[in-house]
């Protein structure tokens, strides 16, 4: 099949359906055979979600009519991306592009005339577009004015790092090797990386390479995960004999994070409402080696799966926007509303309430989110702290990361190469 139609498909699942980009690849990629095909089909999907408003204005300028069908239309972002973006030669990603409405002939002259007026006004369109901020930057403008609103003296920054693509990084199983040592591993196969300050178990590799590709990996030597959620582990302080309880802990990164930390736990309970998801953490612990007790349970409901003995330690890794993820997740900024915002807030507020008596007195809990919105995260930090009597931060003086927030710390998406996330620590009173 045409790899240009099947990312149109793909597009179309996201941009009219409202699926995930992942969904959708994983749906329409079984029918592309040769590996560099479907690495391509990707490669489409993802840079039109990562640069959809930019191109759907210029798409716009080109037409006088909207066009109805969302696959051809779709088609049509993919042919001007190509031309964009993409090292394709334009004769091939003109044509290439055409042959894909082969089963719908009459979108064969609109597509053909679409891609050559593009290229013969590129320079003007293109000028046309840095006019108009959320345009030239790619983003709603509803998602620009609350990151203007929140961090007006990072937003370019946010906005610029949203539409690149992010770095491979790994965590290093300290329980199993050092650092030093597995780099040393990685020199040894020409895999340049280096090891990240502040955070002893990361390391960020030059270039993304497959993961059957690092030594030790299907070991539980190492494990890919971004620099900003590795931080997590090492927040809790999690002692020996200690239980220790990850909410919301799909696909299982911090659990297992977790126990490679700190091996001699009591119990570490993993908790998440989607029982599906959870089957991912139970991969990722038998890939490592590891043991937890796994729960599909609903976090605002934990008398349907708590056995009322408290915890010392408890990690919320609480649902959110995941708008400091979009350079990961480019299809967030098209799925996302702005009405999203206080339905998830409201979520994170009835979570904690439900989850924090489940910690004992004098327990820590992490509060964890990947978005970089303060009504998400400082915001939320001070309402709990207002309504709860027996709740006290924990400043997190030792870090060398991140902004000092009002409540917590926070991490601009793209600072140190890093994803943009949030922390705060509690502590209950003895």
């Amino acid at each position: 099949m045409n790899t240009r139609l099947i990312a149109a498909r793909v597009l179309t699942r996201v941009i009219q359906d409202g699926q995930s980009l992942t969904a959708a690849l994983d749906a329409n990629l079984p029918a592309v055979e040769l590996s560099k095909d479907k690495a391509f089909v990707q490669a489409l999907c993802y840079g039109v979600c990562r640069h959809y408003y930019r191109l759907d204005f210029i798409l716009n300028e080109l037409i006088t009519k909207p066009i109805k069908d969302l696959e051809i239309k779709a088609l049509a972002l993919v042919g001007i991306y190509q031309l964009s973006y993409m090292r394709v030669k334009p004769y091939a990603a003109v044509s290439e592009t055409v042959l894909a409405t082969r089963k719908k002939p009459w979108a064969k002259g609109l597509i053909n005339a679409l891609l050559r007026n593009f290229q013969r006004d590129q320079a003007s369109l293109e000028q046309k577009a840095n006019t108009v901020t959320w345009v030239a930057t790619s983003h709603p403008l509803w998602l620009v004015q609350k990151i203007e609103h929140d961090w007006p003296e990072h937003a370019q920054h946010i906005l610029l790092e949203n539409n690149q693509q992010p770095p491979m990084s790994l965590r290093v199983n300290l329980s199993r090797i050092s650092t030093e040592q597995y780099l040393q591993q990685l020199a040894a196969l020409t895999i340049n990386a280096t090891a990240v300050e502040g955070c002893p178990s990361a390391i960020i590799l030059e270039k993304p390479v497959a993961v059957e590709l690092l030594p030790g990996f299907m070991d539980g030597l190492v494990s890919v995960q971004d620099v900003a959620a590795q931080l997590a582990a090492n927040l809790l302080d999690v002692q020996t004999g200690q239980r220790v309880l990850d909410v919301c802990a799909a696909p299982g990164g911090k659990a297992a994070h977790i126990l490679e930390h700190q091996p001699q736990l009591k119990e570490l309970v993993a908790v998440d409402i989607d029982s599906t998801r959870l089957l991912r953490v139970t991969d990722t612990l038998q890939r490592l080696k590891l043991s937890a007790t796994l729960i599909a349970g609903d976090a605002l409901a934990p008398q349907d799966w708590w056995d009322g003995v408290v915890f010392e330690r408890i990690l919320l890794d609480a649902p959110c926007s995941a708008l400091g993820v979009i350079r990961r997740h480019p299809d967030i900024k098209l799925l996302r509303r702005a009405d999203d915002i206080e339905s998830l807030q409201a979520l994170q507020q009835n979570i904690l309430n439900a989850i924090w008596p489940l910690l004992a007195p004098g327990g820590i809990m992490v509060y964890a989110t990947c978005s970089i919105l303060k009504q998400e995260n400082e915001q939320q930090i001070a309402t709990f702290l207002a309504t709860h009597a027996d709740a006290k931060e924990v400043a997190i003086e030792e870090a060398t990361w991140g902004i000092e927030a009002s409540h917590g710390r926070q991490i601009i998406t793209g600072t140190a190469a890093m994803d943009g996330f949030y922390y705060a620590r509690l502590v209950k009173a003895a």
